[in-house]
Protein backbone atom coordinates (compact mmCIF):
# COMPACT_ATOMS: atom_id res chain seq x y z
CA UNK A 1 0.00 0.00 0.00
CA UNK A 2 1.32 3.47 -0.93
CA UNK A 3 2.32 5.89 2.15
CA UNK A 4 1.14 9.22 2.54
CA UNK A 5 4.97 10.03 2.55
CA UNK A 6 5.62 8.24 -0.88
CA UNK A 7 2.70 9.94 -2.57
CA UNK A 8 3.80 13.52 -0.73
CA UNK A 9 7.34 13.26 -2.35
CA UNK A 10 5.36 12.55 -5.53
CA UNK A 11 3.71 15.89 -5.70
CA UNK A 12 6.34 17.59 -4.15
CA UNK A 13 8.52 15.88 -7.46
CA UNK A 14 6.04 16.98 -9.51
CA UNK A 15 5.64 20.19 -8.65
CA UNK A 16 9.78 20.42 -8.75
CA UNK A 17 9.20 19.62 -12.66
CA UNK A 18 6.47 22.15 -13.20
CA UNK A 19 8.60 25.10 -11.92
CA UNK A 20 11.87 23.82 -13.59
CA UNK A 21 9.90 23.79 -16.95
CA UNK A 22 7.77 26.40 -16.34
CA UNK A 23 8.89 28.58 -19.12
CA UNK A 24 7.97 25.84 -21.54
CA UNK A 25 4.29 26.89 -21.07
CA UNK A 26 2.10 30.12 -22.94
CA UNK A 27 1.93 32.52 -20.21
CA UNK A 28 -1.65 32.98 -20.70
CA UNK A 29 -4.13 30.04 -21.49
CA UNK A 30 -4.47 29.63 -25.29
CA UNK A 31 -7.43 26.62 -24.73
CA UNK A 32 -10.71 27.41 -25.25
CA UNK A 33 -13.49 27.44 -22.71
CA UNK A 34 -14.89 23.93 -21.86
CA UNK A 35 -11.81 22.25 -23.13
CA UNK A 36 -11.53 19.74 -20.05
CA UNK A 37 -15.64 18.69 -20.61
CA UNK A 38 -14.30 16.98 -23.81
CA UNK A 39 -11.28 15.45 -22.20
CA UNK A 40 -11.81 13.89 -18.95
CA UNK A 41 -14.42 10.71 -18.47
CA UNK A 42 -18.36 11.99 -17.88
CA UNK A 43 -18.41 10.31 -14.27
CA UNK A 44 -16.30 9.58 -11.00
CA UNK A 45 -14.29 6.43 -11.39
CA UNK A 46 -15.84 3.53 -9.61
CA UNK A 47 -12.71 2.59 -7.95
CA UNK A 48 -9.48 5.01 -7.41
CA UNK A 49 -7.41 5.66 -9.69
CA UNK A 50 -3.59 5.71 -9.22
CA UNK A 51 -1.58 8.73 -7.97
CA UNK A 52 0.82 8.72 -11.18
CA UNK A 53 -2.65 8.52 -13.44
CA UNK A 54 -4.26 11.32 -11.50
CA UNK A 55 -0.83 13.57 -11.86
CA UNK A 56 -0.32 12.46 -15.29
CA UNK A 57 -3.99 13.85 -16.49
CA UNK A 58 -2.93 17.40 -14.30
CA UNK A 59 0.17 17.35 -16.70
CA UNK A 60 -1.82 16.81 -19.93
CA UNK A 61 -4.77 18.48 -19.34
CA UNK A 62 -4.94 20.68 -16.65
CA UNK A 63 -1.89 22.32 -16.97
CA UNK A 64 -2.77 23.65 -20.95
CA UNK A 65 -5.36 25.09 -19.53
CA UNK A 66 -4.22 27.34 -17.02
CA UNK A 67 -2.50 30.55 -17.07
CA UNK A 68 0.52 30.49 -15.44
CA UNK A 69 1.20 32.96 -12.66
CA UNK A 70 4.08 30.90 -11.39
CA UNK A 71 5.99 32.49 -14.53
CA UNK A 72 8.95 35.15 -14.81
CA UNK A 73 7.06 36.14 -17.48
CA UNK A 74 3.69 37.17 -16.05
CA UNK A 75 3.80 40.90 -15.70
CA UNK A 76 -0.46 41.01 -15.90
CA UNK A 77 -1.05 41.55 -11.86
CA UNK A 78 0.26 42.44 -8.79
CA UNK A 79 1.72 39.10 -7.96
CA UNK A 80 1.04 36.43 -5.52
CA UNK A 81 3.28 34.40 -6.29
CA UNK A 82 4.38 31.53 -4.14
CA UNK A 83 7.90 30.88 -3.05
CA UNK A 84 9.35 27.61 -1.72
CA UNK A 85 9.00 29.14 1.57
CA UNK A 86 5.54 30.02 0.90
CA UNK A 87 4.62 26.71 -0.09
CA UNK A 88 6.01 24.91 2.66
CA UNK A 89 4.17 26.92 5.05
CA UNK A 90 0.92 25.76 2.79
CA UNK A 91 1.83 22.33 3.36
CA UNK A 92 1.77 23.21 7.28
CA UNK A 93 -1.77 25.41 6.71
CA UNK A 94 -3.41 22.02 5.12
CA UNK A 95 -2.43 19.67 7.57
CA UNK A 96 -3.56 21.29 10.84
CA UNK A 97 -6.39 22.85 8.81
CA UNK A 98 -7.40 25.10 11.89
CA UNK A 99 -10.50 30.24 10.57
CA UNK A 100 -6.96 32.01 13.71
CA UNK A 101 -8.99 33.72 16.65
CA UNK A 102 -7.50 36.96 15.91
CA UNK A 103 -8.95 36.85 13.14
CA UNK A 104 -12.47 35.69 14.14
CA UNK A 105 -11.95 38.57 17.22
CA UNK A 106 -11.54 41.43 15.16
CA UNK A 107 -14.20 39.82 12.29
CA UNK A 108 -17.38 39.27 14.89
CA UNK A 109 -19.69 41.77 15.86
CA UNK A 110 -22.44 41.55 18.91
CA UNK A 111 -25.01 43.51 18.54
CA UNK A 112 -27.67 43.35 20.88
CA UNK A 113 -30.14 41.86 18.92
CA UNK A 114 -27.71 38.68 18.29
CA UNK A 115 -26.99 38.14 21.48
CA UNK A 116 -28.29 34.61 22.77
CA UNK A 117 -27.60 32.19 25.73
CA UNK A 118 -25.73 29.79 23.38
CA UNK A 119 -23.34 32.34 22.39
CA UNK A 120 -22.19 34.12 25.45
CA UNK A 121 -21.88 30.41 27.02
CA UNK A 122 -19.24 30.10 24.54
CA UNK A 123 -20.51 26.41 23.81
CA UNK A 124 -20.98 27.00 20.57
CA UNK A 125 -19.15 28.11 17.39
CA UNK A 126 -20.92 31.26 16.27
CA UNK A 127 -20.29 31.20 12.72
CA UNK A 128 -21.48 34.91 11.46
CA UNK A 129 -17.96 35.66 13.81
CA UNK A 130 -16.06 33.72 10.90
CA UNK A 131 -16.98 35.92 8.12
CA UNK A 132 -14.46 35.77 4.80
CA UNK A 133 -12.01 33.17 7.13
CA UNK A 134 -14.66 30.51 7.01
CA UNK A 135 -12.91 29.89 3.68
CA UNK A 136 -9.78 30.52 4.78
CA UNK A 137 -6.82 28.40 6.27
CA UNK A 138 -4.55 29.42 8.72
CA UNK A 139 -2.22 31.87 6.46
CA UNK A 140 -0.82 33.40 9.13
CA UNK A 141 1.22 30.55 9.77
CA UNK A 142 2.23 30.43 5.82
CA UNK A 143 3.24 33.90 6.00
CA UNK A 144 5.65 33.47 9.40
CA UNK A 145 7.33 31.08 7.44
CA UNK A 146 8.36 32.80 4.46
CA UNK A 147 9.56 35.53 7.04
CA UNK A 148 11.63 33.11 9.09
CA UNK A 149 12.88 30.98 5.83
CA UNK A 150 13.79 34.72 3.60
CA UNK A 151 14.46 37.06 6.85
CA UNK A 152 13.79 40.59 6.78
CA UNK A 153 16.84 41.14 5.36
CA UNK A 154 16.17 38.94 1.64
CA UNK A 155 12.34 39.54 1.38
CA UNK A 156 13.31 43.36 1.48
CA UNK A 157 16.28 42.85 -1.45
CA UNK A 158 13.69 41.21 -3.47
CA UNK A 159 11.29 43.72 -3.82
CA UNK A 160 14.20 46.03 -4.32
CA UNK A 161 15.02 44.13 -6.74
CA UNK A 162 11.57 44.15 -8.42
CA UNK A 163 11.69 47.65 -7.93
CA UNK A 164 14.66 48.13 -10.26
CA UNK A 165 13.59 45.88 -12.91
CA UNK A 166 10.46 48.18 -13.32
CA UNK A 167 13.02 51.41 -13.60
CA UNK A 168 14.96 49.42 -16.37
CA UNK A 169 11.93 48.76 -18.20
CA UNK A 170 10.43 52.15 -17.48
CA UNK A 171 14.25 53.29 -19.23
CA UNK A 172 13.91 51.11 -22.05
CA UNK A 173 10.51 52.31 -23.02
CA UNK A 174 11.22 56.06 -22.82
CA UNK A 175 14.91 55.40 -25.08
CA UNK A 176 12.06 54.32 -27.89
CA UNK A 177 10.60 57.17 -29.55
CA UNK A 178 7.85 54.86 -30.85
CA UNK A 179 6.61 54.63 -27.33
CA UNK A 180 5.40 56.81 -24.18
CA UNK A 181 4.97 57.15 -20.58
CA UNK A 182 1.05 57.38 -20.15
CA UNK A 183 1.88 57.92 -15.83
CA UNK A 184 4.90 58.03 -14.20
CA UNK A 185 5.87 54.30 -12.95
CA UNK A 186 4.32 53.74 -9.74
CA UNK A 187 6.63 51.55 -7.65
CA UNK A 188 6.72 48.01 -10.31
CA UNK A 189 3.67 49.58 -12.43
CA UNK A 190 4.60 51.09 -15.63
CA UNK A 191 1.80 52.31 -17.68
CA UNK A 192 2.63 52.75 -21.11
CA UNK A 193 2.08 53.08 -25.05
CA UNK A 194 2.60 53.11 -28.55
CA UNK A 195 1.89 56.30 -29.54
CA UNK A 196 -0.44 57.25 -32.45
CA UNK A 197 1.05 57.09 -36.39
CA UNK A 198 -0.56 58.01 -39.61
CA UNK A 199 -3.91 59.42 -38.27
CA UNK A 200 -4.22 55.85 -36.19
CA UNK A 201 -6.68 55.66 -33.44
CA UNK A 202 -4.26 55.27 -30.62
CA UNK A 203 -6.67 53.15 -28.62
CA UNK A 204 -7.21 50.60 -31.22
CA UNK A 205 -3.77 50.51 -31.96
CA UNK A 206 -2.72 49.83 -28.13
CA UNK A 207 -5.64 47.24 -28.14
CA UNK A 208 -3.74 45.61 -31.43
CA UNK A 209 -0.46 45.32 -29.88
CA UNK A 210 -1.46 43.78 -26.47
CA UNK A 211 -3.98 40.72 -28.01
CA UNK A 212 -0.78 40.43 -30.39
CA UNK A 213 1.85 40.02 -27.29
CA UNK A 214 -0.49 38.31 -24.91
CA UNK A 215 -1.40 35.92 -28.33
CA UNK A 216 2.51 35.28 -28.29
CA UNK A 217 2.36 33.08 -25.52
CA UNK A 218 5.68 34.46 -24.57
CA UNK A 219 4.22 37.21 -21.66
CA UNK A 220 1.11 38.40 -20.37
CA UNK A 221 0.63 41.80 -19.86
CA UNK A 222 -3.38 43.55 -19.44
CA UNK A 223 -4.72 47.47 -19.95
CA UNK A 224 -5.90 49.92 -18.28
CA UNK A 225 -7.58 53.29 -19.28
CA UNK A 226 -6.31 57.05 -17.77
CA UNK A 227 -8.30 59.57 -18.76
CA UNK A 228 -9.83 58.54 -22.05
CA UNK A 229 -6.16 57.08 -22.77
CA UNK A 230 -6.17 53.18 -23.57
CA UNK A 231 -2.42 52.37 -22.56
CA UNK A 232 -0.95 48.74 -21.22
CA UNK A 233 0.19 47.95 -18.03
CA UNK A 234 3.32 46.33 -16.96
CA UNK A 235 3.76 44.79 -13.39
CA UNK A 236 6.82 43.37 -12.02
CA UNK A 237 7.31 41.04 -8.83
CA UNK A 238 6.79 37.41 -10.23
CA UNK A 239 9.33 35.45 -7.71
CA UNK A 240 11.36 34.02 -10.68
CA UNK A 241 11.81 37.48 -12.94
CA UNK A 242 14.81 37.97 -13.69
CA UNK A 243 16.78 41.17 -15.98
CA UNK A 244 16.82 38.96 -18.66
CA UNK A 245 12.94 37.85 -18.66
CA UNK A 246 12.26 41.90 -18.91
CA UNK A 247 15.06 42.43 -22.25
CA UNK A 248 12.49 39.22 -23.67
CA UNK A 249 9.59 41.21 -22.83
CA UNK A 250 11.17 44.26 -24.44
CA UNK A 251 11.76 42.40 -27.49
CA UNK A 252 8.50 41.12 -27.85
CA UNK A 253 6.81 44.36 -27.29
CA UNK A 254 9.49 45.93 -29.89
CA UNK A 255 8.66 42.91 -32.32
CA UNK A 256 5.09 43.12 -32.13
CA UNK A 257 5.15 47.26 -32.02
CA UNK A 258 6.65 46.54 -35.96
CA UNK A 259 3.90 44.36 -37.08
CA UNK A 260 1.16 46.37 -35.76
CA UNK A 261 2.05 49.39 -37.00
CA UNK A 262 2.85 48.05 -40.37
CA UNK A 263 -0.50 46.29 -40.69
CA UNK A 264 -2.73 49.40 -39.26
CA UNK A 265 -0.17 51.87 -42.02
CA UNK A 266 -2.17 53.29 -45.01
Amino acid sequence: MVSFKDESKAVIDFIADYYKNIEKYPVQSKVQPGYLSSMLPDSAPYGPDSLEDVLNDVSETILPGLTHWQSPSFFAYYQASSSTAGFLGEMLCSAFNVEPRFLIDSLSSNPEYLENNASKSNVVVDYKDWQVTLSRRFRALKLWIVIRRHGVENLMRHIRTDVDLGKQFEALIAEDERFEIVVPRRIVLVFFRLKPKHGLDGNELNRKLLDAINSSGRAFLTQGVVAGIYAIRCVVGATLTEERHMKDLWNLIQEKARLVLLQCSP
